[in-house]
């Protein structure tokens, strides 16, 4: 049809003229809806004309059967803002995403079930997929091409050669896309650019892509080998990476980033930018990589060196890459401006709380024989606490325990140690008095893997039996901290709280005359911990970087009096921290 987007045996065609798929990409659920159309129109003036988009199911169905669209989850509202700068779209639903996001984009409670096994045909998956489709996938429809909308593309599954092989599985997927009303967008897959990984993740009869950051030439090669008889295209081309907490920041010269990319154009293929600007990770939304080595969470940030900055700053890679697709004749006039941030200076904290005091407040504690994850407790994301009576005397011993992700045990109030998921050789040991002693471990879930088959065991907090040498212990109340509701808390009143060893709830207040602007949470004086801004989950914050601000965007703050929170677990320096004009990404 006229109307439609066609892939031919050498070239797009889009109403029936060639047409070259220059995209870039940019997730409407890392931005706030308020700068979505000030990032749109920037991606269109670096000469792109096309926009990719994730959909994080973890977002749109944070619990099971309860949806949403609300707000900066209204993806109907963006495809529409996408097609109204007269921008062509590509989506890729998932339902897995990888994108460095939490479980990649997978809901946490599929791991409720003992019988669930994930992105394969397991009924029990499927049947959640199929449901999640079905509210989905008809929203996307509406947006395609044939419809008089703009998406063209739609992804079937993510990367799928780097986890599995079920060519089931993923014809389940296109079958459904294409039951559900995907029928003028072409389907595509996207994997690297391996024989294993274009094996295990292409499907004869679907268009495949490939992903990579450089060479190529040698990368389409390898593609051709299983589609010799389709135009080339790059679906996710590297340009920057993300960052782990405790890594070097990751940036690439522009002038090495431009090189590939004129290697890619040089082919002659269609290319999506990834990322053209990356967003934030807000919350506790941030993934994790997972080997059977270590573990590796990564930090709130996703400014992942793009072109546009985290807070839509144009870069000198912006400007790099500006310049080569203008020459390739892909360029437009639409008005773009520089972002504005505000240092509203330092703040000192005159308030604090006693976060383990607060657990009768702030939850109320399930009775287990054994500790529970929490996802059997219901739980997606924050902290749990666990406390459990042991029984005295008993010479001192290690305590034995697998933890995910960080935990912080106390004995009878006061702290033992800390274990991290990463820690094989850290060992905290106990010696319990005659009378016997409170156990309390405090658990982080720093972030579910994004990637790998490690996600399958992602489940949070203690993930079996707790012992002491090589007794089981038995019996404890297990305490959901969600954190999500700080209202209740009351606060000690201080000139200079100091720090206990025991986590602790800080709190200022500060007021904004005029318009609120964009500004940046330094947190040098602290150790570890979490942010919380206006009741909002901001960010986390950890001294080990690389990153040491995070990103407070002005639709979060009000125009007179506005809260900062911060949960603190290890320490600081000084109870004070400084809203500054700009970031800090690297140590």
């Amino acid at each position: 049809m006229m109307n439609d987007f066609v892939i031919s045996k050498s070239d797009f065609y889009l109403k029936g003229e060639k047409f070259r798929v220059v995209a870039g990409a940019m997730h409407y659920f890392r931005v706030p809806r308020a700068y979505w159309r000030d990032r749109l129109l920037k991606i269109k003036a670096c000469g792109c004309n096309t926009v990719e988009t994730y959909v994080a199911w973890n977002l749109h169905e944070p619990r099971e059967g309860e949806f949403t669209f609300a707000d900066n989850l209204n993806l109907d509202d963006y495809l529409s803002l996408i097609e109204e700068l007269g921008m062509y779209a590509i989506v890729r639903p998932g339902p897995y995403i990888c994108s460095e996001w939490e479980f990649g984009g997978l809901p946490w409670w599929l791991l409720r079930y003992d019988d669930m096994e994930l992105r394969c045909t397991n009924e029990r998956y499927l049947e959640k997929v199929d449901r999640w489709f079905d509210r989905l996938i008809p929203i996307i429809a509406a947006h395609q091409i044939g419809e008089g909308g703009g998406v063209i593309m739609v992804q079937v599954e993510n990367e799928y050669g780097s986890y599995g092989d079920d060519e089931e599985y993923l014809r389940h997927l296109a079958a459904g896309l294409r039951a559900r009303g995907i029928v003028s967008a072409e389907l595509f897959t996207s994997d690297g650019g391996s024989d294993g990984m274009l094996t295990g993740g292409a499907l004869k009869e679907i268009y495949k892509t490939v992903n990579f950051g450089s060479r190529a030439r040698a990368n389409f090669a390898a593609l051709k080998k299983f589609q010799p008889d389709k135009p080339l295209m790059c679906a996710e081309f590297w340009n920057g990476w993300f960052d782990h907490w405790g890594e070097k920041h990751h940036t690439r010269t522009m002038a090495d980033a431009a090189e590939s990319l004129r290697e890619l154009l040089d082919c002659g293929a269609g290319v999506s930018i990834y990322m053209m600007h990356g967003g934030t990770n807000f919350g506790f939304m941030n993934g994790a990589n997972c080997t059977d080595e270590e573990y590796q969470p990564t930090v709130n940030s996703y400014d992942d060196d793009a072109p546009i900055n985290e807070y839509g700053g144009l870069t000198g890679k912006y400007k790099a890459f500006q310049s080569l697709l203008a020459s390739y004749g892909f360029s437009n006039d639409a008005a773009v401006t520089e972002p504005e941030t505000h240092a509203y200076g330092e703040m000192e904290f005159t308030e604090c709380a006693d976060l383990l005091s607060l657990l009768p407040t702030l939850s109320s504690p399930t009775e287990s024989v054994l500790p529970l994850s929490m996802e059997q407790l219901g739980q997606g994301y924050g902290f749990i606490c666990y406390e459990c009576e042991v029984r005295g005397p008993r010479e001192k011993a290690e305590l034995v325990m697998d933890v995910h992700d960080r935990a912080w045990v106390f004995a009878d109030g006061a702290f033992a140690g800390i274990q991290y998921r990463n820690d094989k050789k850290n060992k905290i040991k106990l010696a319990v008095p005659e009378g016997g002693l409170k156990l309390t471990i405090l658990v982080e879930n720093m972030g579910r893997a994004n990637y790998g088959p490690h996600m399958r065991a992602e489940r949070k907090g203690l993930i079996g039996p707790v012992r002491l040498c090589n007794q089981i212990l038995y019996h404890w109340q297990c305490y959901p901290l969600p954190l999500t509701h700080l209202e209740e808390v009351q606060y000690d009143r201080q000139s200079s709280p100091k720090f206990k060893k025991r986590p602790q709830l800080l709190r200022t207040v500060f007021a904004i005359e005029g318009e609120p602007k964009d500004t940046f949470v330094l947190t040098d004086q602290f150790k570890k911990g979490v942010i919380f801004v206006n009741g909002r989950i901001l960010s986390r914050y950890w001294e080990k970087g690389p990153q040491h601000t995070a990103y407070l965007p002005a639709p979060f703050l009000k125009t007179g009096r506005n809260e900062i929170v911060l949960l603190e677990l290890e320490g600081y320096k000084k109870p004070r921290l400084t809203l500054t004009d700009s970031p800090i990404l690297d140590n």
